[in-house]
């Protein structure tokens, strides 16, 4: 049995009392670092909440290649400035995408060792703007257009 003193605990707890106060410790000095670690990030610079998303204006553009056989096609797509790239593509071949506004909105066809013929089109908001073809071995052809800055640069659709 253990000794107890006027108004003291028995002197075998106090080594219990001093564990748990360390466990408690670390333990919290283990929370303290996860909450740093989550608002300065792993690379050491603080994060920032993410901002919410904003509408980006942009205009549909359909592109279309025609013809038999397969192309490699690559086309501008929502991101702007990254193409988008399908290798061996099956013809004919047809994506309505939305392209920011201020982007140029593009597709490129290659024929590949075979040949043949394929022609691109490029529409915006249903209006034909341009058309192409490429033939031969390894031909190519590219069709683009360009949409306006802003919406209030942009020419209204005709009315039927």
């Amino acid at each position: 049995m253990s000794e107890t003193t006027k108004g003291s605990r028995p002197t075998g707890d106090r080594g219990a009392d001093r564990r748990g106060v360390a466990v408690a410790g670390a333990m919290l000095l283990a929370c303290g670092a996860l909450v740093a670690y989550g608002i300065v990030g792993s690379d050491g610079a603080p994060t920032q909440a993410a901002a919410p998303a904003r509408a980006v204006p942009a205009a549909g553009v359909t592109y279309e290649v025609l013809g038999e056989g397969t192309a490699d096609i690559s086309y501008r797509g929502p991101g702007g400035d990254e193409a988008t790239v399908i290798t061996g593509a099956r013809l004919p071949w047809r994506k309505t995408v939305s392209v920011p506004l201020g982007a140029s909105p593009t597709v490129a066809v290659t024929l590949g060792e075979a040949g043949g013929t394929a022609s691109c089109t490029l529409a915006v908001r249903g209006r034909h703007v341009q058309r192409a073809t490429a033939s031969g071995a390894f031909g190519r052809t590219t069709c683009s257009g360009e949409l306006p800055a802003s919406e209030a640069d942009a020419v209204p659709a005709e009315a039927p």
